[in-house]
């Protein structure tokens, strides 16, 4: 058997987590070896490269969480990173469009909301405004929120990994090599892999759809555990792409889960259309049809997901209605944008997000990173956290020095 390769520090997963956690460490602790190990060919191949791209403004968060400090610090560290390092971005601007009387109590709660969190530039502005912003959209009152912006958060991703290897030509990143088990020691971490063993004094773990399993294979006792949601998008063909200038989103049912289908333009001038949120047979699952035995009995297995499905029935079967019906997906998008047609869609990518799940079915957990032993492991990081990725990597780096894992 070959010597474990020895480093300081171990980071497991290549997600724009785990390369923010990398870079912050890096930076902090340049004389350090770290290694970030990666299970695919690529960095950011699961949840960072399937969402929309967006930089967030952290507008919806309950004041005081994780969520709405990390995102408001993290979406000003990300930006500037994306202009230090060229990463193509844009900050663009949305509206939050409220279609309808019913929707102005929720769009005020969230005004307050952004105003708590100096969500900057924030204003509350009537249909007509919204209507010069986005002509095409249907609003009869909206929240005009100039610092969101998009990205690519692939090409972050990447950036931030090769940042840190630049700061120490020790430190390496290892892509197609999976964590299988680890072993602790009172001096230090080893993580098993089917290419050999990696040592060091500590481990980071931010293992996204992976998060419950690799955290019970370092022995922590997890109640919850993570349920994958599938969003399917549409994007606009070439000649409807007018129809949206930027971001539109709808106002947010209180009552659901998720922030709910919007508009987004991509860096390369794409418009995407999505996502829904349905339920998922497969948790890197990205075709409507993909099924993994495993994730599904572990999921379905679980109470935690029935009480969700049981509390959000009405929801879940209209998602799934729309997820194979493209005239009733449409038929959402309306909603904002009337003029949209049939012909004006064609099919897009899927993405999958992790929610670790709470035995009551409870969705609505903040960012979640704790310690044990000589590991730090991220648990729950949904969005905003591409967003706030840099402010929840130094989150990480305090955890990783409190611990003395460096030292």
């Amino acid at each position: 058997m070959t010597a474990p390769r020895s480093f300081d520090l171990i980071v497991v997963g290549g997600g724009i987590v785990g390369a923010a956690a990398f870079y912050k460490l890096q930076r902090r602790h340049p004389a350090a070896k770290i290694a970030l190990l990666e299970k695919e060919d690529i960095l950011s191949d699961h949840q960072t490269g399937h969402n929309s791209g967006v930089i967030h403004s952290g507008l919806y968060y309950p004041p005081g969480s994780l969520k709405a400090t990390n995102c408001v610090r993290g979406r000003h560290e990300l930006v500037a990173f994306a202009k230090e390092h060229h990463v193509t971005h844009d900050i663009c601007g949305k509206v939050v469009a409220a279609a309808t009387e019913d929707e102005l109590p929720m769009l005020e709660k969230i005004h307050g909301l952004g105003q708590q969190n100096q969500i900057e530039g924030l204003e509350r502005i009537e249909g007509a405004a919204v209507r010069e912003i986005e002509p095409h959209v249907n609003a009869i009152a909206g929240l005009w929120v100039p610092c969101t912006g998009i990205i690519d958060f692939r090409a972050a991703t990447t950036k931030m990994a090769e940042v840190a290897m630049g700061i120490q030509p020790e430190s390496r990143v290892f892509t197609s090599i999976e964590a299988d088990n680890f072993s602790q020691s009172e001096t230090g971490v080893t993580v098993h892999t089917k290419q050999g063993d990696f040592s060091a004094k500590g481990l980071v773990v931010c293992a996204g759809l992976q998060a419950d399993r690799l955290a019970r294979k370092d022995g922590l006792k997890l109640p919850e555990r993570v349920v994958g949601f599938r969003g399917d998008y549409y994007e606009l063909e070439d000649h409807a792409k007018h129809k949206v200038r930027n971001l539109i989103y709808p106002v947010p049912n209180p009552q659901f889960p998720f922030l709910g289908v919007h508009f987004t333009r991509m860096t390369n001038g794409d418009i995407e259309c999505g996502p829904n949120a349905v339920f998922t047979f497969k948790r890197e699952g990205y075709g409507k049809m993909d099924f993994s035995l495993k994730d599904t009995a572990e999921a379905l297995g679980y109470g935690g997901t029935w009480r969700l499905f049981f509390k959000n029935m009405s929801f879940g079967i209209n998602e799934y209605r729309r997820a194979f019906s493209k005239r009733l997906f449409l038929k959402t998008l309306q909603r904002l944008v009337p003029s949209l047609e049939m012909d004006d869609l064609r099919v897009g990518r899927s993405g999958v997000r992790a929610l670790l799940l709470r035995p009551n079915g409870d969705t609505k957990d903040d960012f979640r990173i704790i310690s044990q032993g000589r590991s730090v492991h991220v648990l729950n990081a949904p969005s905003p956290a591409a967003t706030a990725s840099l402010a929840i990597g130094d989150h990480i780096a305090n955890e990783v020095e409190a611990q003395g894992l460096l030292s």
